[in-house]
C-alpha cells in the first residue's frame, strides 16, 4: 500500500494485518535502518539530504526542488526494502511513500496486490496536524517553520499528483483520500481494492 505521506496507509495496514493475521511491515519504521546500509554511491541523494542543515532541506529550496531531489521519492534504499520483504515469512501488508508505482510493479503477481492512497492536501493537512503536538514537527527546527511547512505541503502535493499519474499510466489502483471519507470507509475500499 502505497501512496502520500499523510494518507493514513499505516492506519490501514495495521487494522488489515491485525484482520487477517498478515505481519505488518512499515516502511517508515525502517528508514534509520536502512540509511545505515547505504553509502553515498549507492545512495548520493540521501548523502547530500542528510549533508544539509534544515533551513536548506525545507526552507531556502523550492517544494519542485525538494521534490526532484528527495532520495526516497527517486527510489533509492527500495531494494533494502525488497531484501527485507524476502526475508519475512507470508503474508506481509507493506505500506509506505517508498513504494513507487514503477518500482512496485514489476514485483507484482497480479496488479490487485498493490493500491496507492492518494490524499487531498486538506486531509493530509488534518493527518498530519493530528500525529504531533503544535510546536513538536521537525520545522520548528528550521528559521521559519511556516515557509518549511507550506514547502513540504507543495512538495507533497506535487508527489500526489505523480503518484495520480503514474498509478493511471501503470494500470494500477489508486483510491483518493478526502476529508469525507472514515477510517471504515478507507478500509472498506483498501480491502475491495485487494480482492479480499
Amino acid at each position: 500500500m502505497g501512496g502520500a505521506p499523510g494518507a493514513g496507509k499505516s492506519t490501514i495496514a495495521r487494522r488489515l494485518a491485525a484482520c487477517y493475521g498478515w505481519h505488518h511491515y512499515a516502511t517508515d519504521d525502517v528508514m534509520r535502518a536502512h540509511t545505515a546500509r547505504t553509502t553515498p554511491a549507492t545512495a548520493p541523494m540521501l548523502h547530500a539530504f542528510r549533508a544539509m542543515d534544515m533551513d536548506e532541506r525545507w526552507v531556502r529550496r523550492s517544494p519542485a526542488v525538494m521534490l526532484e531531489t528527495f532520495h526516497w521519492f527517486r527510489g533509492e534504499g527500495f531494494e533494502l526494502i525488497v531484501e527485507d520483504l524476502l526475508a519475512l515469512p507470508p503474508p506481509v501488508v507493506v505500506d509506505g511513500f517508498r513504494l513507487l508505482p514503477h518500482l512496485v510493479k514489476p514485483l507484482l503477481a497480479v496488479v490487485d496486490q498493490a493500491v496507492w492512497l492518494l490524499p487531498t492536501p486538506e486531509f493530509r493537512h488534518a493527518a498530519i496536524e493530528g500525529r504531533s503536538a503544535p510546536g513538536d514537527s521537525f520545522v520548528w527546527q528550521t528559521s521559519d517553520p511556516a515557509r518549511a511547512a507550506r514547502n513540504l505541503a507543495e512538495r507533497d502535493r506535487m508527489f500526489t499528483s505523480r503518484l495520480r499519474k503514474e498509478t493511471s499510466r501503470l494500470g494500477l489502483r489508486a483510491i483518493e483520500v478526502d476529508t469525507a471519507i472514515s477510517e471504515e470507509d478507507l478500509l472498506r475500499q483498501v480491502t475491495t481494492a485487494f480482492r479480499l
